[in-house]
């Protein structure tokens, strides 16, 4: 099943899959069908219009996935996407544990895919919380006063790691625990480092 759309890398990583290598397979063919083109970034076949990228196929323990960047702009009138994360604001996916799933959806995930496209065309952007959206403890306040680098060094993170060090710090009920987890972690964030790296 090679064909000119396809990518080399992605071939390979598919035909390697153990566990999910049929419901990868006929993925690649929906998608391919909807005009996107293949590419492999992230370790993952990935799937872009006029170089945005709108599809990921992704293989996890429990389920294969595919992952629409910009899930949260889908009107999901089927009620077929799942939120990845706690903290994902603009993915969604459809997740399948059997080829079987697949086929019976192909007509909806070629609609999704379609309306994801027709949001890359219209240009539509998903509006992110701003980074203003997290509640700075005081205690980590206190230490970006002290240590100026500090500050600059969270506000260098990415937004998902800044609300996971500062949900983990916040989480504490006592101060004086809140100081220790600030202390614990002054050097990760200096390293440029998220809570779990």
């Amino acid at each position: 099943m090679t064909n000119s759309k396809m990518n080399l890398k992605v071939n390979e990583y598919v035909s390697n899959e153990k566990k999910w290598r049929e419901e990868m397979g006929k993925l690649r063919t929906i998608i391919i069908d909807c005009g996107l083109t293949e590419e492999w970034k992230w370790r993952k076949p990935c799937y872009t219009f006029q170089e945005s990228n709108v599809v990921i196929i992704q293989g996890f323990k429990e389920y294969c996935a595919l992952m629409f960047f910009k899930g949260v702009l889908l009107k999901d009138a089927k009620g077929v996407l799942i939120k990845p994360g706690e903290n994902s604001q603009a993915q969604r996916q459809i997740r399948f544990t059997e080829v079987r799933e697949i086929d019976e959806m192909e007509h909806i995930i070629k609609s999704y895919i379609n309306e994801a496209i027709d949001v890359e065309k219209a240009g539509l952007e998903v509006n992110f919380k701003e980074k203003t959206d997290l509640i700075i403890p005081e205690e980590l306040q206190n230490k970006f006063d002290e240590i100026p680098i500090l500050k600059t060094a969270f506000q260098a993170l990415t937004p998902g790691r800044q609300r996971a060090y500062v949900i983990y710090f916040s989480q504490a009920k006592q101060s004086k625990t809140r100081e220790t987890r600030v202390e614990k972690y002054i050097q990760q964030i200096l390293d440029g480092k998220g809570l779990h790296d």
